[in-house]
């Protein structure tokens, strides 16, 4: 897939009043200081799509990008949000759940992973939250130009591992990325562009 046009919509803090138009939807998230902004911001093409910032926590509103003029990208608060208050969290998790749980347009949600750490717990909770909620999702593991391939697979087969210990049948569709070296870019652009063509080309989404 190509990108023609990257353009912000909206954002909010409430799942009702996102955009209503029929569009398929793709939302990221992530822990804090997963570097999110920056893969997005390398898939569109677009340096400043998307803020980035040394304070982890700086997304802290849905965020709707159209992208191609027929889906929305959808940037989501992290889930690990180093320097706000238990209250803000609780506000965050809140819309957050809400989102996920009510947005009929949402076709895919992509969980964003540090490819340098070990499972995490906060990670692998949201996993399975997304998955017991029968909510369709993908991994993507960042900052692959942090470490050498070898390492990237070791941590990745971790938490192939650790799924498969805890209920899951196999892992989930994944991919490595890094927003400076642009690896990862086609793959995940091309998931969506199948995704869309099954979508559009069947369907009465």
């Amino acid at each position: 897939m190509k990108i023609n046009s990257a353009e912000f919509i909206i954002s909010n803090s409430d799942a009702a009043k996102c955009p209503k138009d029929r569009l398929p939807e793709y939302a990221f998230i992530g822990r804090s200081n997963v570097g999110k902004s920056s893969l997005i911001n390398m898939l569109t093409n677009h340096k400043k799509l998307a803020k980035t910032s040394a304070r982890p926590g700086k997304t802290q509103l849905i965020n709707h990008f159209l992208i191609n003029k027929n889906w929305f990208l959808v940037d989501l608060p992290g889930y690990g949000y180093a320097r706000v208050s238990k209250s803000t969290k609780a506000i965050f998790q809140k819309f957050i759940t809400d989102y996920f749980e009510t947005r009929e347009q949402l076709v895919c949600a992509f969980i964003l992973i540090d490819s340098r750490l070990e499972p995490q717990k906060i990670d692998v909770e949201f996993i399975n939250y997304l998955g017991e909620s029968g909510i369709p999702f993908c991994l993507i593991f960042t900052k692959a130009d942090k470490l050498g391939k070898t390492q990237v697979q070791k941590n990745v087969a971790a938490y192939k591992k650790h799924l498969l210990a805890n209920d899951w049948e196999e892992m989930p569709q994944y991919f490595i990325t890094s927003s400076e070296e642009g690896t990862g870019k086609e793959g995940v652009l091309n998931y969506i562009e199948n995704v869309n063509n099954d979508i559009y080309s069947g369907s009465d989404f």
